[in-house]
């Protein structure tokens, strides 16, 4: 029996589950016409030959006639590989001298199918880039097995022979576990946060985890904490030496289209990125994205399976990887190649989150002009809300276009940022409004003040526009007395208030000078001065009323309401409100329908009315899980928990107290909320 495997490494972990799937497959097999084909994708370095090399090992009492391996990689000569040359090593290794080796490429697979048509074999089949390099490799036999390992997914295998599995980097727990197993170095206990650290930089590639052991066998007198920013740096640099060859030669083979899209995603704002985004970012329309999507997972340098219903259609380069791409950007590019694509992607961004914003808060008070659509470039799949007469449909629209926002803010926070960097103002002032409506479904995060800080400082360097400093200065001072910077925030809304004597008399002007006061209202609020924010809030109604403005009216309505309330003025509150709830639902805008359903339920709890308020706060808790709002869940809940305690119910009292806890637990918080959002 001829074994061709070397010896099994020293230290292996994890992939229990594709192990297990394997070992089912093959117990599962009938044994038919052709042998069983399981393949084994991932990025270089992932483990795939290592795993297929283990299973072999379990396997081979099985197969009795012998285990084979081939390396494609070994047979190619510039890119392109002969499977006649490999067919020669494989009936070699069945026996067959050198000599007796058909000359014609037909003969040898008749000879490798006449020598395998009654053996039962295991063939590894390394590093294959195509099903067609396989195919001639196959045993005649039903009763072997061949396993495949390759960059990218095979699709082309036949149905029903093939099983595929793509192996996923290591999780942190066991990526942990091989880095102990190579190191064995006392510090690795001592120092659990820069083990953490160090396996993070690795991104569960094995064999970035190996370059880290060695790396740390070999400083064995520096801190962990010293080698952390060290590693980083020699990855980002260099990549792993073995890997980086690997990587190299799958990017050589690539189209021009795709070698040219691999080199610009690690410049895509934020670490995921949509088929739309990349298809803004390339710039050849969406056929020739696809392609290149395409063609970048068979080559093992992407994974589809988010697009292909595995996920939530984002799309990453795993860590080594980008930082490959980069090294490939700045030795490859061609001039100008990335100042050319990210303009066009901010473009793309601005609009997308324009749209989501009006979709999730309906049509507001907005300073910059809505962005036309990117040539060649699809929108994210969003609907407009108010194109359906469907209530459920348009909140559910509504909802969808709220979550966009919360799922893409990483990336519209590093495109806000990098558009103030590139001094794209237009497009940084425009941003920070999309942020805006995000912020208010959750508040409270420091992140947003520096981005809205951006945004002045875009509109301050801009300096032809007095909207925009109203605008961005309101929306950074109100993030800035939520953190409880409260003179911080009054420089912000006196500067304000300043700009407001440069504004013209248009509407969307005069729109903004009433916003300016409500702002100031809202401050005098957060001071406590609700006698103040009231007689704001009054005078901001009437310019809204005056303009006409219904939604600003019906907006001031439930600020004056809510500052009533807080004044002990329950009746007036209660009137104020119900008439902000009625009008906000014949406006259509669900959003303040929401708010105003909340703040008009805690009116009805205080006034002893519970029946009446249970159902608001009910909507309003579905309504805040379906947007993905955990500041307003928890709020919600911390509500009906008073609610359920006024009423006698302790039990569910406890219920929503506890589940409002432990949103703010996994948030990082404690104690309970308060304010609107």
């Amino acid at each position: 029996m001829r074994v061709e495997l070397p010896p099994e490494p020293a230290y292996f972990v994890d992939r229990d589950e594709q192990r297990e799937r394997v070992l089912r497959e093959v117990d599962a097999w009938t044994g038919r016409s052709r042998p069983l084909v399981v393949t084994l994708s991932g990025p270089g370095g992932m483990g795939k030959t290592e795993l297929a090399r283990l299973l072999a090992r379990v396997l081979r009492d099985r197969f009795p006639d012998g285990v084979l391996s081939v390396d494609l990689d070994d047979f190619r000569l510039g890119g392109v590989m002969d499977p006649g040359d490999v067919l020669a090593q494989l009936l070699e290794s069945l026996d067959v001298e050198p000599q007796f080796v058909a000359a014609r490429f037909a003969d040898r697979c008749r000879q490798y199918w006449d020598r395998t048509s009654a053996a039962k074999l295991l063939v590894i089949v390394d590093n294959a880039r195509y099903a067609s390099e396989v195919v001639p490799l196959l045993p005649a036999s039903g009763d072997s097995l061949v396993l495949v390992t390759s960059h990218g997914p095979l699709y082309d295998l036949e149905d029903g022979a093939a099983v595929g599995l793509t192996l996923p980097p290591l999780e942190e727990w066991a990526a942990t576990e091989l880095l102990g197993l190579i190191v064995r170095d006392d510090r690795l206990a001592a120092d659990p946060d820069a083990v953490r650290a160090l396996v993070r930089v690795c991104e569960g590639l094995p064999a970035a985890l190996r370059v880290a052991g060695a790396w740390v066998r070999a400083h064995r007198l520096r801190p962990l904490s010293r080698l952390v920013p060290q590693l980083r740096g020699e990855l980002e640099s260099k990549g792993v030496a073995d890997v980086e060859r690997i990587w190299d030669t799958v990017y050589d083979g690539l189209s021009p289209t795709a070698a040219q899209l691999y080199r610009l995603l690690p410049h895509h704002p934020g670490a995921t990125f949509t088929q739309e985004s990349a298809t803004a970012l390339l710039g050849l329309g969406p056929e020739a994205c696809e392609d290149a999507l395409e063609e970048l997972d068979r080559a093992g340098l992407l994974d589809l399976r988010a697009v292909l219903g595995a996920g939530d259609g984002r799309m990453r380069l795993p860590g080594p990887l980008r930082a490959h791409a980069v090294r490939r950007s700045r030795r490859d590019a061609r001039e100008g190649e990335p100042d050319e694509a990210l303009p066009r992607l901010l473009r793309w961004f601005v609009r997308q989150a324009q749209r989501a914003d009006r979709f999730a808060a309906g049509r507001r008070l907005t300073v910059v002009d809505e962005f036309a659509a990117v040539t060649g470039a699809p929108d994210a799949p969003l609907e407009d809300p108010q194109a359906t007469t469907d209530p459920d449909l348009r909140a559910e629209r509504s909802d969808r276009a709220s979550r966009w926002l919360y799922e893409e803010r990483h990336a519209v926070f590093a495109a806000l940022r990098l558009a103030h960097e590139r001094k794209l103002d237009a497009e940084a002032v425009a941003l920070s409004e999309a942020v805006w409506t995000y912020a208010l479904d959750h508040p409270h995060q420091s992140d947003v003040i520096g981005l809205f800080q951006l945004a002045v400082d875009s509109a301050v360097r801009d300096g032809t526009r007095p909207a925009w400093l109203a605008r961005t200065r309101c929306q950074l001072a109100r993030h800035l007395w939520q953190s409880g910077r409260l003179s911080e925030a009054e420089r912000q809304l006196d500067r304000a208030e300043e700009t407001c004597a440069l504004l013209g008399a248009d509407e969307r002007d005069r729109k903004l000078a009433a916003s300016v006061i409500e702002f100031r209202g809202m401050l005098n609020g957060a001071r406590g001065q609700w006698s103040a924010a009231a007689a704001d809030f009054e005078r901001s109604r009437d310019l809204h009323r005056a303009i006409p403005n219904p939604y600003g009216a019906m907006l001031l309505t439930y600020r004056l309401g809510e500052a009533r309330a807080e004044l002990g003025d329950l009746e007036t509150a209660h009137r104020l409100l119900s008439d902000a709830h009625e009008r906000a639902a014949e406006l259509g805008r669900e959003r303040m329908t929401r708010r105003t359903g909340f703040a008009l339920a805690g009116v009805l709890r205080r006034l002893g009315r519970t029946q009446e308020s249970r159902p608001l706060y009910e909507l309003s808790l579905r309504a805040a899980r379906r947007r993905g709002s955990g500041f307003d869940e928890a709020r919600v809940h911390e509500a009906m928990a008073a609610l359920a305690q006024s009423e006698g119910r302790t039990a569910d009292a406890a219920d929503h107290r506890a589940a409002a806890l432990g949103i703010r637990r996994r948030n990082g918080l404690s104690g309970e909320g308060d304010g609107a959002p």
